[in-house]
């Protein structure tokens, strides 16, 4: 599956739309991931802990987003963007989404 944060790819050329496509994944830090990050926070720098659980998160988003495109028969997803927000102090919504496509080579 092509993924692109362009509208375009080039060498290809958009064949059919098949409309909205995303993947949603909600998280949460356990108690103890919590308190070291709360600690980590006092003297500042990376929060570690958070940032692995993101980076895992943004992964399972644009795996849901492509078995979402899959489903449609797309090969492809165009202009891809990324999306968050907090669900109360301790969960994060993490949100791939895009435009699902057919792409073929261009002769």
């Amino acid at each position: 599956m092509m993924i692109t944060t362009t509208e375009q790819v080039i060498g290809y050329r958009v064949r059919e739309v098949k409309g909205q496509v995303f993947g949603v994944v909600v998280r949460s830090r356990g108690i103890g991931g919590n308190i070291m990050a709360s600690l980590r926070s006092i003297v500042g720098g990376e929060i570690t802990e958070y940032t692995a659980m993101l980076e895992e998160a943004r992964r399972h988003a644009i795996d849901r987003m492509v078995k979402n495109a899959s489903l449609m028969e797309a090969n492809g997803v165009v202009m891809m963007r990324f999306d968050s927000s907090e669900i109360g102090q301790t969960m994060s919504e993490i949100v791939a989404y895009g435009t699902a496509v057919v792409l073929e080579k261009e002769s």
